[in-house]
């Protein structure tokens, strides 16, 4: 069970980014759950992953929270889910007390939910628990009566586990064979799962009992499997697998290469002190030395092998230097210290024969018993104890007493079955009418709704279609016919003689002034109106954007002459991917806009730059700035407006169509301001066509 654990933490550390992304993940999903069942769900899928990675303490407080809402909720299945979880916490902190009343909790709830699948983890986990306790009979009955569900699910983690504990259960009550077919059953999972580190431990166990049916050329075909393995260079790996192997060729009398592997083994193991390993490699070395004579350095080996032994109370290895001393001492003819060795081999022999067989006494009583984990050994204990008393013909007359009665309760349960089934059925059949009634109401209700929704949302797109349409009036006859009626004004002057030559050419840049406001606004005004019927439809290609730079500024040069305004051209070539027509009516807003609050002397300058694979272009003015109060009112649907420094009018249309034409080509419009300083517009477009 302890190999078991340590390659749960070895997974859980190869996996920690991910499973770090997932706790962040479900994290945020119990943040933002409504739901108190599935908040329930989603600490359950916490409490497994806390769990996994052996974060026994955070998954505590999740289960404490789960289990407090599970109950206020009445939420068996959540009940069923932290009892089980806080039962294997228990297990793994050696609580068994708790762990057994934890499991059988769940246990009573999963069966009262039918939930087979979860009858059948909550077996597998007592047995693996009972298995680990050394009750190796017990733990069999549990794991056995689980793995067929498991199985049928095809539970691979489950399934490993319990794989893993039967073959080491079997071993331990000296069914070889079945241990050596659970073994190989958990290699084939491990496998599957890509699980390296138990792939060898599995092969190291199969060796280790091919060796004990002296089936030494498995034995090695397993440890060379190890040895091969991607992680064989680990010292741990080779520490375990060089005494074992140069053991398994001991016994083919092939000296080279036991010789080779045990001395590889030796030092590794002296190097990090590994006790364990060191013994296994001194009772190998000493039976190497003595089958070839030298029995000095075999007795040095042998009797460190024996201190060993005896502090780590193994067994098996003591019982193996007993035999080896006895034969050293034999040969050096010391016969009554060979007496003593043979006399400590069989009562260490006798008291482990003697284990055995309690174990596989337990196992038979076991066995004799019907695979149902949830007998009670002390009621079948009594049921077995019970002796039966002689039969005779009073006995057989209450008998046949006693079965007349119950034949006359069966016919009358039967026919009252009978009725209430007849009962039953035309309830059933009432219902389903009210039910297919209900039904026909529902989808009825349906379509009037659907009905409804689809009025409604006709009569919303009119009222904005006529919302449209006045303020397209409302912006037509005010802002347009007082700039159109400057202009006729000046012309009928002229027609009429009234002005000098003199006066005509100052009040050109006046009049200039107001075809250009008329033209622009006629130009906003005509995307606007396509804007809010949805007709934009953009066509992006490659483009300079100095080349726009170059061309809009032509336009307004004659206006900045005669405001005052000095450009600043900081324009670089440079390509976007966007819809040129719609950039270009952009950045002549956004010129039009520096221009027109600007004061004398100001200065406005046009910049372009590259930053994370998009193109960003700026204009920048000196003006009278935004103030913070106006600045969350650009870029709406709603018009907003202001006198420009010289009064300059406009429509508020402006910016929000700078939006809605950026936003089109996949881009972003913002603005950066301080009143009575400046501000600066910036614009970000894809260089290239943005993937979908």
């Amino acid at each position: 069970m302890r190999k078991i654990i340590t390659l749960f933490l070895f997974m859980s550390v190869c996996s920690g980014f991910s499973q770090s992304e997932e706790l962040d993940s479900l994290s945020i999903q119990l943040a933002f759950q409504n739901q108190d069942s599935l908040k329930v769900d989603t600490s359950l899928k916490l409490i497994k992953l806390l769990y996994e990675t052996n974060d026994f303490d955070r998954a505590i407080k999740y289960i404490i929270e789960s289990e407090k809402l599970s109950n206020q909720l009445n939420y068996h299945k959540g009940i069923a889910e932290v009892a089980y979880y806080k039962a294997l916490i228990y297990a793994n902190k050696n609580d068994y007390i708790n762990a057994v009343n934890g499991y059988n909790k769940s246990k009573a709830l999963y069966r009262q939910l039918n939930d087979v699948v979860g009858v059948a983890k909550v077996n597998n986990s007592i047995g693996l628990l009972e298995i680990k306790r050394g009750n190796y009979a017990l733990g069999l009955q549990y794991a056995l009566s689980a793995i067929e569900e498991l199985e049928k699910r095809n539970l691979t983690n489950e399934l490993k586990l319990s794989y893993s504990n039967l073959a080491k259960a079997y071993y331990n009550i000296n069914a070889v064979d079945k241990a050596i077919e659970y073994c190989l059953k958990a290699a084939e999972i491990q496998e599957q799962l890509n699980d390296t580190k138990g792939i060898n431990e599995s092969n190291s166990y199969l060796a280790e009992l091919f060796s004990s049916r002296k089936e030494h050329r498995k034995a090695i075909e397993y440890y060379e499997k190890i040895l091969n393995s991607k992680n064989a260079n680990s010292d741990s790996i080779r520490r375990m697998v060089y005494p074992k192997l140069g053991g398994e060729y001991l016994k083919f009398n092939d000296f080279d290469k036991a010789e080779k592997y045990l001395v590889k083994g030796y030092n590794l193991n002296f190097r990090n002190k590994d006790k364990s390993s060191f013994l296994t490699v001194l009772n190998n070395l000493g039976e190497l030395n003595l089958q070839q004579g030298r029995l000095v350095l075999a007795e040095k080996q042998l009797t460190e092998a024996g201190d060993i032994a005896k502090e780590l109370n193994n067994k098996k290895e003591l019982l193996r230097h007993y035999k080896l001393m006895k034969v050293l001492d034999s040969i050096k003819k010391r016969f009554d210290r060979a007496f003593e060795w043979q006399r400590e081999y069989y009562t260490l022999k006798n008291e482990l024969s003697k284990n055995s067989a309690n174990v596989n006494l337990k196992t038979n009583n076991v066995a004799k018993l019907e695979l149902d984990p949830d007998f009670d050994r002390e009621e079948t204990k009594s049921k077995n104890d019970i002796k039966p008393e002689p039969t005779n013909n009073a006995v057989v007359s209450e008998s046949k007493q006693k079965f007349d009665r119950f034949k006359l309760i069966f016919y009358a349960l039967l026919a009252a079955l009978a009725i209430v089934s007849t009962f039953l059925i035309l309830i059933y059949l009432k219902r389903n009418s009210r039910i297919k009634y209900t039904q026909e109401l529902e989808e009825k209700n349906i379509k009037i709704q659907l009905q409804n929704e689809a009025f409604q949302e006709q009569t919303k797109h009119l009222e904005n279609v006529n919302n449209v349409k006045d303020k397209l009036f409302s912006i037509v006859s005010h802002d347009l016919k007082d700039s159109l009626s400057s202009i006729n004004g000046f012309i009928d002057l002229l027609k009429d003689g009234s002005l000098s030559r003199e006066e005509f050419d100052n009040l050109i840049p006046e009049l200039s002034e107001n075809a250009n406001s008329a033209s622009l606004l006629l130009f906003n005004l005509l995307n606007w109106s396509k804007s809010q019927m949805h007709s934009l439809e953009p066509k992006p290609s490659l483009f300079d954007v100095q080349e726009v730079f170059e061309d809009k500024i032509k336009l307004i040069e004659q206006r900045m002459e005669n405001k005052g305004i000095t450009l600043v051209d900081r324009s670089m070539r440079d390509f976007a991917y966007a819809d040129r027509s719609m950039f270009e009516i952009v950045v002549q807003n956004l010129l039009a806009n520096a221009l027109k609050f600007s004061n004398t002397g100001d200065t406005i300058t046009i910049s372009n730059r590259i930053s994370n694979g998009s193109c960003i272009i700026s204009i920048a003015d000196t003006g009278v700035g935004i103030s913070k109060q106006n600045l969350d009112k650009l870029f709406k649907s709603n018009t907003f407006t202001t006198l420009g420094t010289n009064n300059e009018k406009g429509t508020g249309l402006g910016l929000s169509i700078c939006k809605e034409l950026i936003e089109l080509n996949n881009g972003k419009i913002w603005v950066e301001s301080t009143p009575d300083v400046g501000s600066t517009f910036y614009v970000k477009l894809p260089k290239s066509k943005p993937t979908a």
